[in-house]
C-alpha cells in the first residue's frame, strides 16, 4: 500500500445504490450487473489508454451503510447513446491498495485487506467515507484508492 495525493477529477458512467450486506448475497448483489450493463451500453476507448473505474460515493455512514457505486471512465474516453451520470473525485490524500489475479476475486481480496487494515486498533489512518474508487489497470489488476481524513 502507498499514500498518494491526487488532484480533483471527474468520471462519467452508470450507477446503483447498494450496501455491503446486499453485495455478499448473489440474489441482491448489484455491482456485477452494473459492470455488465456498462460494458454493453457504453463504449470506452481502452486502446487510447482509458481505465475502467468503480467509484464508491454518497456514503450513508461507513462500510455498514448504503452507498452509491458508479462504473465509468474519464469523459474524454467515453461515447454512449444513453445519458450518463457524472461523479467528482475530490482532491485529497488517498491510501492505495493493489492486487493482481482473477477477477472479481482479486477485487474482493483487496477490499478484505482494506477492511482488515482499517479495523486494526493501531491503524494510523482514518477513512473519510467521501469518495473511494477502484481503477482497473488491466484485466487482472486493480488499484483501490481510499480517501483519508486530513
Amino acid at each position: 500500500m502507498k499514500e498518494v495525493t491526487l488532484n480533483a477529477d471527474s468520471l462519467v458512467g452508470l450507477s446503483v445504490r447498494t450496501n455491503n450486506a446486499n453485495e455478499m448475497q448473489p440474489a441482491t448483489a448489484k455491482i456485477g450487473t452494473l459492470h455488465q450493463r456498462f460494458a454493453q451500453q457504453v463504449k470506452v476507448a481502452y486502446e487510447q489508454g482509458a481505465c475502467l473505474y468503480g467509484v464508491y460515493h454518497q456514503y450513508e455512514s461507513d462500510y455498514t451503510g448504503d452507498f452509491s457505486v458508479l462504473v465509468g471512465a474519464k469523459p474524454d474516453f467515453v461515447s454512449s447513446d444513453i445519458a450518463l451520470e457524472t461523479v467528482s473525485l475530490p482532491a485529497g490524500t488517498y491510501l492505495v491498495f493493489s492486487g493482481e489475479g482473477q477477477m472479481p476475486q482479486v477485487v474482493v481480496s483487496v477490499w478484505e485487506e482494506i477492511w482488515a487494515y482499517f479495523s486494526r486498533d493501531n491503524c494510523p489512518h482514518q477513512r473519510a467515507y467521501t469518495v473511494d474508487f477502484e481503477c482497473y489497470t488491466s484485466e487482472h489488476s486493480v488499484e483501490v484508492y481510499i480517501a483519508l481524513t486530513s
